[in-house]
């Protein structure tokens, strides 16, 4: 039996209903999870998914029978076409702005541990994980911050310096806690059967977000790019964790230690806890302890063990110490004892997360490097000019601990316990006793000022959703603000790429007071409309293009066509990509309408690249003369209608024309 049963996971969705709308949606009775819909004034929704079990009373110690994690802002236009829907604000409810003291206590320098907890949640809505729309927010913000990184702290004392890299350092960890909290929710969001509100590849295109929020480029990554990038962190994660759970089952095993994953939903283990049988330390005594990759000390030759009176579980074990049940033939109780709790996310070895006999070793690497970083960013300032022997030592030091993967403060670690504490709130199949003993000592590892603890997270979340539902009512809340959203995104309607430049630039150096917005009339709706649907199309056909051998056998070619369809029709300011990808499809395809549709959409396309892929198809004397004579007919017609064209392919386009007339 693992120490986290698999959890039985489905969905409901629940009616809401508002003073003026009702909201309907598929329901069933399991009710571990719950998501939620409600509907904003001015043509949007929320989706909220929340966590359910009979057991919560019990687990959460304030009568909650549910915690809502995660909600999720998507704009529909007010219509029913899921072409034109945009996913916009991610928000984790246990995510907060933080008090007075939290603040004070995180521009401490060198101050590793959570001194309080938020206690008035106040009115206010909570502040988003991430704005799933890609823009030029982050690499601005990143440029300013080295700008007064470098000019202004610089000419600072080091106290003033040492307390704003403090807090812009806990600031950046307690945000990737939640982003890794949140990447947690939907992962097991994802392993649920059945219709969902929220659909897969929304949930894919969140997780893909929420991966970038770190990149320094992620903000501006083209949502068409999302499902990529999910497919390679998907795959990279499952690497890292097949390879730390067989790492740490072997070493365990080796040193007669047992080993225990904690499984997910969707089959997966993050975590894993190896243990110690009682009946095994008088018979091991004196045998010689590898703690490679345990990083644990010796139990063999530890008296607290002998005299442990800590949480144990019996377990029952057959003669090749195999656990089964206590009923089975030939079955022996042992009493194991946990030694320690791992993270297996980690790119080389697996994490230490909790020592059960030392607290502090788990901390003491948590804030080595930690330490290391601000010793060097806020005291000594190494840089390659100013001390280029230090920098060339911190640089060796990185290498070296990077590439032994040792387990010292990595990023996977801040993600681990993020993971652990929802885990604890989450599955209440774990003994009590157990949950208490990791969630005390989670708390004791805490590094963050800015944190709260698991109770309070959970009070925090129930409160701050309903702050989100609150303002999501007011005519100045959310839909004021997605008003302001949709006129911004209008903005790439009417101005060039080098004038929105200009405007984003203005909006950072004034901090933020200027930032320009389109009206929003009927006109431009109707604009925003289109824009979105050929956005959604394109990113269709592009994907095809990019996995596909043969559209026709091994895509949905219905989806295609439909899209194909559209960009013929609405797709004059489609993309250069968008015109490759149709001349691939072409070139793969032997199915006659979707040909006749891409050569179609290249026509349509107002853009030098599309003609030019044209007229390559013309060119090429192994594509039948049938289809050879349309791109010239089409190229004709752009020349005459005034396409954009190349001088040079419109000089080649001439020369077609003359030569057809002859």
């Amino acid at each position: 039996m693992a120490v986290f049963a698999v959890l039985a996971i489905s969905v409901r969705a629940q009616t809401i209903e508002e003073p003026a709308k009702q909201v309907k949606a598929e329901s069933n009775d399991t009710p571990d999870f719950r998501v939620e819909k409600i509907p904003v004034a001015g043509g949007a929704e929320i989706i909220t998914i929340f966590a359910r079990n009979e057991n919560f009373g019990e687990g959460l110690r304030d009568g909650a029978m549910e915690i809502p994690l995660l909600s999720v802002m998507r704009d529909t236009l007010g219509d029913d076409r899921l072409e034109n829907d945009r996913l916009r604000y991610v928000w984790v409810h246990s995510y907060t702005k933080a008090s007075f003291w939290q603040k004070a206590a995180a521009f401490v320098p060198f101050l590793y541990l959570r001194t309080t907890n938020k206690k008035d949640f106040g009115s206010a809505p909570p502040p988003h994980v991430v704005d799933m729309n890609s823009n030029h927010s982050g690499v601005w913000g990143q440029v300013l911050w080295v700008v007064f990184k470098r000019i202004i702290l610089g000419e600072m004392g080091v106290g003033p310096k040492a307390s704003v890299l403090q807090y812009r350092q806990n600031s950046q960890d307690y945000r990737r806690t939640s982003v890794a909290k949140a990447l947690t929710v939907l992962s097991l969001f994802e392993s649920v059967g059945g219709e969902k509100i929220l659909s897969d590849a929304e949930s894919k295109d969140i997780q893909a977000r929420l991966w970038l929020t770190d990149k320094t480029f992620g903000a501006m990554m083209p949502d068409e790019e999302l499902n990529r990038v999910y497919d390679k962190e998907l795959v990279k994660k499952r690497d890292r964790r097949g390879l730390n759970w067989e790492l740490l089952r072997q070493y365990s095993e080796a040193q007669g230690l047992y080993f225990e994953p904690m499984e997910m939903p969707d089959g997966t283990a993050r975590h894993a806890t190896v243990w110690v049988a009682a009946e095994d330390l008088a018979v091991n005594k004196g045998r010689k302890f590898e703690s490679r990759f345990l990083n644990i000390k010796d139990p063999w030759n530890d008296e607290r063990l002998t005299n442990w009176k800590g949480y144990t579980q019996v377990k029952w074990f057959d003669d090749e110490d195999r656990i089964v049940e206590p009923n089975s033939a030939n079955a022996k109780p042992k009493t194991l004892i946990p030694l320690a709790l791992y993270g297996l996310d980690n790119p080389k070895i697996p994490t230490i997360l909790v020592d059960f006999r030392d607290t502090r070793n788990a901390k003491r690497r948590e804030m080595s490097r930690r330490v290391l970083n601000d010793l060097t960013n806020s005291v000594i300032s190494v840089s390659p000019f100013g001390s280029l022997p230090l920098f060339l030592g911190k640089f060796a030091y990185d290498l070296l601990t990077g590439r032994r993967g040792t387990d010292i403060n990595q990023a996977s670690r801040l993600r681990s316990y993020a993971q652990l504490k929802l885990l604890l709130a989450l599955d209440a199949t774990i003994d009590v006793n157990f949950r208490d003993e990791i969630a005390a000592r989670v708390e004791k590892v805490s590094l963050n000022p800015l944190e709260n603890d698991l109770a309070v997270e959970a009070a925090l979340a129930r409160r701050q959703y309903s702050n989100l539902i609150e303002y999501a009512k007011r005519n100045d809340g959310l839909p004021a603000r997605l008003d302001r959203d949709r006129r911004e995104e209008m903005v790439k309607l009417t101005h060039s790429r080098k004038r929105r430049t200009l405007y984003t630039a203005a909006h950072f150096l004034t901090l933020g007071l200027y930032t320009h917005r389109e009206t929003a009339t009927p006109e431009m709706l109707a604009k925003l409309d289109i824009r979105r649907q050929l956005n959604y199309h394109e990113r269709v056909i592009n994907e095809i293009a990019y996995r596909s051998a043969k559209p026709e056998v091994d895509s949905d070619v219905s989806a295609l066509k439909r899209s194909l369809r559209f960009v013929a029709e609405y797709g004059s300011d489609a993309s250069e990509k968008t015109a490759r990808s149709l001349s691939k499809i072409f070139a793969f395809s032997e199915d006659e309408d979707i040909r006749s549709m891409c050569l179609a959409g290249l026509f349509e396309i107002d853009d030098s690249a599309a003609k030019n892929q044209l007229l390559a198809m013309y060119r090429n004397v192994n594509i039948n003369e049938r289809w050879r004579t349309i791109c010239a007919n089409y190229l004709k017609r752009a020349l005459e209608e005034g396409q954009r064209i190349s001088t040079r392919d419109a000089t080649a386009i001439a020369e077609i024309t003359v030569d057809s007339g002859n």
